[in-house]
């Protein structure tokens, strides 16, 4: 696969939405830099010792990616939920049910960043760049976009406490319509909670295969 055919690639069955970016999945996006380079390496910078750059308080980490024996490199700073930088020293935040919690600049943070900076590096050797440049397909012959979303193990682990129980409630609630053979009406009450791109992660895991079947189905 040439550089030309990585720019050519639709990616769009592989990425989610996060606040108001767009996330490629890293595990797909590098398989596909094997497939077109089996050469093909990444090598995260290091900074004293560390695996991320201190920038005015916050983290930023550097990732370089070598295709076709050219290396390329990306930068990403460590973000929240809301893709703000995260404080090195972290804070304290309210969620939407009054209740404070931590986000820290952890291990876990760090690492996140450090795959999405990876895969914003093989876009700049041209897999899934359009993404980068606000478009919506490579090009003219792509196919429409399909949203898929995708359970993801662990998702509720970075749901505070009482969202966590929110969310138990709201499928609960999914479920028993489901059952009622009211799926459409399980979809509006979806649509309507307003839940952010983590929350409906989150949310899936919690929905048997044949609820999250019925879902899509009324929304199509």
């Amino acid at each position: 696969m040439s550089i030309e055919a990585l720019l050519k690639t639709n990616v769009n069955e592989h990425t989610e939405k996060k606040a108001n970016l767009t996330y490629l999945s890293w595990a797909w996006a590098w398989a596909e830099a094997l497939k077109a380079d089996p050469k093909a390496t990444f090598k995260v910078e290091m900074f004293d010792g560390k695996c991320y750059m201190e920038i005015n308080g916050t983290a930023m980490v550097w990732v370089t990616v070598t295709m076709f024996d050219k290396p390329m490199t990306c930068q990403l700073p460590v973000m929240d939920s809301g893709n703000k930088a995260i404080p090195l020293k972290g804070y304290t935040a309210v969620s939407k049910y009054g209740k404070e919690y931590r986000v820290e600049c952890d291990a876990f943070a760090v690492n996140t960043a450090i795959m999405r900076c990876m895969t914003k590096a093989l876009g700049l050797h041209g897999l899934g760049l359009y993404i980068y440049a606000g478009q919506d397909l490579p090009d003219e012959d792509a196919q429409p976009e399909k949203i898929i979303i995708t359970p993801t193990q662990g998702a509720m682990d970075t749901i505070p406490e009482d969202e966590q129980n929110y969310l138990r409630e709201l499928a609960m609630e999914l479920i028993a319509l489901c059952e009622k053979e009211e799926p459409k009406s399980a979809w509006v009450k979806l649509e309507a909670e307003n839940l952010d791109s983590e929350q409906k992660v989150a949310l899936w895991t919690l929905l048997p295969s044949k609820v999250r079947s019925a879902l899509k189905n009324a929304k199509g």
